[in-house]
């Protein structure tokens, strides 16, 4: 069974910089894609970042993040981040990852960001 667990939200400051991480267990992490969604409140959930499996050399972003986040992986350490910089309050969301496997959607509780002065 696959187990993720998002950490590293918090309330920062307009312009600021978060690093959210995913840590997995359960899975042989390397071979997987890992994505990154959020939802704001009274919105549905949406796509922000992907990278592919093994290396990561692949990731593509949703038009509103791209130049400010970042989506990496560390395949010894299970886990997948997402930098942030630049924050905006519209970027206020609980932030979920996300991996498929065996045609099942698993995804970690998600982790509170808040951008506001």
């Amino acid at each position: 069974q696959a187990r993720l667990v998002e950490s590293g939200g918090g309330l920062v400051q307009p312009g600021g910089s978060l690093r959210l991480s995913c840590r997995t267990s359960g899975i042989t992490f390397s071979r997987y894609n890992m994505v990154w969604y959020r939802q704001a409140p009274g919105k549905d959930r949406e796509w922000v970042a992907a990278i592919g499996s093994n290396s990561g050399s692949r990731t593509e972003y949703t038009d509103s993040v791209k130049g400010r986040f970042t989506i990496s992986r560390d395949n010894r350490q299970n886990s997948a981040y997402l930098q942030m910089n630049s924050l905006k309050p519209d970027d206020t969301a609980v932030y979920y990852c996300k991996v498929k496997r065996a045609g099942n959607d698993y995804w970690g509780q998600g982790t509170q960001v808040t951008v506001s002065s």
